[in-house]
């Protein structure tokens, strides 16, 4: 927020407006939780301000919807963001909600990402069949083809390590993919698109693949919970009315600590991006910035801008604030090696943080 009198009476013009303060979105579940999630904290920091949820198509959702030419290979993150920020800059919009990790760390002129929500669980998940769910499910008599693989399940606790030779994972991730043959090389990596809710179901009901790998954070929006035993189930928590739809039976979840997947830049973390010189937009995103996530997330973009990676490249950073001092670690894979790298320093200096690591790695990813 900007300080002393300037700041204070932009303050006021702000909880004085009368027009509604639109929250721009995509339109997929997650999208909206997380919009919602926003506007939910926002009603309660401003009672008396109308904010109003507005849904955006971006290229990338109606790419990720129809037929898959290479599904592994993901699509760029700019496809996510593009007509949120054509409505940021028009004025039909005075915030985009993105989940971070799909903001390119360079912006189109005038627009700034000027806040971060408290940053949810930033790991990644093993999501797999229950064997028992598996046997009770499986047709007695199957038309078998050369080549076709056999859908299997597995019991409680699943670790990746603990999977067989040759087990299939998949996933859209080039970092996760990248990262899952560095342990394992003999696992296989298939494609797989969609939304989670329908990769869920593509795993439950149609893969052969054995698994596949989500952000935890994503999961945790949907209302999902992993219970006892591992059982991937609704959280019981919820309030009556959530809306939250359960999974598909027979999964099962196992949480990847980072020393084991490191995170992709920004995972778990909600973006709060808007013009630049729009003072009320600046206001709500102060009120609702936090800003030791805000500083970690800095340090992890600076190194991403750095390298110059996008969504494509196999680039990996988590940073996290311990006491006055910022920690980044990162991994990056360049000519089938992976270089990592890992650093400190005092909260203030992110930026210095994340540029320093790039240098020192001293590789260059293609552009974001």
């Amino acid at each position: 927020m900007a300080s002393g009198i300037r700041g204070r009476r932009a303050e006021s013009s702000f909880v004085k407006r009368t027009q509604p303060f639109v929250i721009a979105t995509r339109g997929s579940s997650l999208a909206l939780a997380q919009a919602h999630e926003v506007r939910s904290i926002a009603e309660s920091l401003f009672p008396d301000i109308r904010f109003e949820v507005r849904v955006y198509k971006t290229v990338g959702d109606q790419l990720q919807a129809g037929p898959p030419a290479d599904p592994a290979a993901g699509l760029p993150k700019g496809l996510f963001t593009k007509e949120l920020e054509v409505a940021l800059s028009s004025g039909e919009a005075d915030v985009a909600v993105h989940s971070l990790k799909d903001l390119p760390t360079v912006l189109p002129p005038g627009l700034v990402l000027a806040g971060t929500l408290p940053r949810a669980d930033v790991r990644d998940v093993l999501v797999y069949r229950d064997s028992a769910h598996v046997e009770s499910t499986r047709p007695i008599a199957v038309e078998w083809s050369p080549g076709q693989r056999e859908r299997r399940g597995y019991g409680p606790g699943l670790a990746l390590m603990r999977l067989p030779s040759g087990a299939e994972i998949a996933t859209h991730s080039t970092r996760r993919s990248a990262l899952v043959q560095a342990l394992r090389p003999d696992f296989v990596i298939t494609g797989i698109r969609g939304n989670v809710g329908t990769r869920l179901r593509k795993l439950a009901d149609t893969l052969t693949a054995d698994a596949t790998l989500l952000a935890a954070a994503g999961l945790v929006r949907l209302g999902l919970f992993i219970a006892p035993k591992s059982r991937l189930t609704l959280d019981p928590r919820l309030r009556p009315g959530h809306g939250c739809e359960p999974p598909p039976a027979g999964l099962r979840a196992t949480v990847l600590e980072p020393e084991e997947i490191l995170p992709a830049i920004g995972q778990g973390a909600i973006g709060l991006e808007i013009r630049g010189d729009q003072e009320d937009a600046r206001v709500f995103c102060a009120a609702l910035n936090h800003a030791n996530t805000f500083h970690a997330v800095t340090a992890e973009r600076a190194f991403l801008k750095s390298i110059g990676g996008g969504c494509q490249s196999p680039i990996a950073g988590y940073a996290r604030v311990v006491g006055h001092q910022l920690h980044l670690r990162v991994a990056v894979l360049h000519e089938g090696r992976w270089h990592r790298g890992e650093g400190r320093r005092v909260v203030r200096e992110a930026v210095e943080l994340g540029e320093g690591l790039a240098r020192e790695i001293g590789v260059a990813a293609g552009p974001d």
